[in-house]
């Protein structure tokens, strides 16, 4: 919202028509530009590639910020891809993160310490939900019986 309201504004003093105006914007520009933060450049440690050949694929990249990634992609049995790969990146408290993954004709599937994980089931399930259950079992046995009459 505060970027329309400065592309609006400048709109509006690019259209006063003054060469001081513009010249202002200008320089206002320039110096919102350069106190942008500047990180610098992650030098890409490695990065071999195995262009595809009759659907098959694999890739390896690591980056000096210890970003690194390692895929492989074969034709599936229905016509889609079978990937299988894993990434991994430094956390804040100096340990590393993985994440291995799969996808195929089962989906996508992701493995890794840091993903939630649902509650073992069975957990109890609730009396209320129980009643309801039993409730509408009913409803669909009575509304059986008045179709057969």
């Amino acid at each position: 919202m505060l970027y329309i309201r400065a592309a609006k504004t400048i709109s509006l003093l690019l259209n006063l028509q003054s060469p001081n105006m513009n010249l202002l914007v200008l320089f206002a520009l320039v110096v919102v530009a350069a106190a942008a933060p500047q990180q610098p450049p992650v030098a890409i440690l490695l990065d071999e590639r195995v262009p595809p050949e009759n659907g098959a694929y694999s890739f390896q990249f690591q980056a000096e910020n210890g970003i690194v990634q390692s895929e492989t992609g074969a034709p599936g049995s229905q016509g889609q891809s079978n990937v299988q790969g894993v990434f991994s990146f430094p956390l804040e408290d100096g340990s590393v993160a993985e994440v291995r993954y799969q996808a195929d004709e089962n989906g996508f599937q992701a493995q890794s310490p840091l993903l939630p994980v649902a509650p073992e089931f069975p957990h109890p399930i609730p009396q209320f939900v129980l009643d309801q259950i039993a409730f509408a079992e009913e409803q669909d046995r009575l509304e059986a019986q008045l179709q057969f009459q």
